[in-house]
């Protein structure tokens, strides 16, 4: 079977998260949309024109299904899919779900990480978990082949703990499932994480963190609360950088959402939602529902608006070179540096403003 995924209809709706990358490429529970699609079909990925183009057939008569890219494909769900069929035709279940606003990402994150984990974990066996650490629910914990984890509480009774290749939990850390440190994350010592949190590829985290999901090389790397958010990649919180997740009224919660221009109520609780190669200085606060585009530097004596749009300096327009050298040099501290590619999109969206 070939299919295609198609981010054309979720663009705008996934933003600051799709601005700069295919839908297909968000990370929620352990692994990419793209990520999951591959895991469980062993497709080869191509990309063109918006769309993923997925096949695992050599056959070029091959049937062919078209899905939007913000579909969440799990293990139970492509095990029943016998026929080619159109994602309009797909209805929710606890087999299938897809991701129409940002927030959603980490609204159905115990949702991702529990399907995940199961199709991850399917047939294989666990690295042993050393027996420094205090466990509950050993048979929900999976660690990878070079995962490290001493003098640690985890806590599996309410959820998968998924621990990744070459990842790290440094002592004193105290994490309650479901809860994924993806491949070279390190979470630092003394952490407090509640589920449904995933720290994504070579992310740093500490501090107190619950029900969140940081993409890739990111860091939230000190004190500082960060709950019901969002984080995308190469981005960095500050020390000491905290966010609100429920307002004071304990009412509704009302978050700018793209596509239609406006600000919508999400439910009671949201906190950050943030874009990628954007930081934060420390000790800032942000407000409940707070939107950061991508390529924002937060900084000043006051809170930062609810929206801060993409390229933002303080409270000007970040200058597009300086703005390129500075992501560069926090690249670097992570053996990285920015591509053709990725340059060229930041030029194209930054053009547009």
């Amino acid at each position: 079977m070939k299919i295609i995924l198609d981010d054309t209809n979720v663009k705008q709706a996934l933003y600051p998260f799709s601005a700069n990358r295919h839908a297909a490429d968000i990370r929620i529970g352990i692994l990419t949309i793209r990520e999951k699609w591959s895991f469980l079909h062993r497709f080869q990925v191509e990309t063109a024109s918006g769309s993923f183009f997925l096949d695992n057939s050599p056959d070029p008569n091959s049937s062919v299904a078209i899905f939007d890219a913000n579909l969440i494909p799990t293990l139970d769900w492509l095990n029943g899919l016998t026929s080619p069929i159109l994602s309009k035709n797909i209805v929710e279940s606890d087999s299938i779900r897809q991701l129409n606003y940002p927030w959603q990402i980490f609204q159905y994150n115990d949702w991702a990480i529990r399907k995940d984990f199961e199709m991850i974990t399917n047939g294989r066996h666990s690295q042993p978990i050393p027996p420094s650490n205090r466990v509950m629910g050993n048979e929900n914990i999976f660690l990878e082949e070079g995962a490290r984890v001493e003098h640690t509480i985890l806590n599996a009774s309410t959820g998968p703990i998924y621990i990744g290749k070459n990842a790290e939990i440094m002592e004193g850390c105290m994490v309650r499932g479901p809860f994924a440190l993806c491949e070279g994350a390190v979470l630092k010592m003394g952490a407090k994480v509640y589920g449904a949190t995933t720290i994504g590829p070579y992310c740093v985290a500490a501090g107190e963190i619950k029900n969140s999901v940081l993409f890739n090389h990111s860091n939230k790397a000190h004190d500082g609360y960060l709950g019901d958010s969002v984080i995308g990649s190469w981005c960095n919180l500050g020390a000491g950088t905290t966010n609100s997740n429920l307002k004071n009224t304990a009412g509704p919660v009302k978050v700018w959402f793209n596509a239609a221009s406006e600000y919508i109520s999400v439910g009671d609780k949201c906190g950050l939602l943030m874009g990628d190669y954007s930081r934060s200085a420390i000790n800032t606060s942000f407000t409940t529902g707070s939107v950061i585009g991508l390529c924002c530097h937060i900084f000043g004596d006051y809170f930062p608006p609810k929206l801060v749009a993409n390229f933002t300096w303080g409270k000007e327009r970040y200058i597009f070179d300086k703005m390129l050298v500075d992501i560069n040099n926090w690249k670097k501290l992570k053996g990285s540096k920015l591509t053709e590619q990725e340059t060229e999109t930041l030029q194209q969206l930054y053009s547009q403003l």
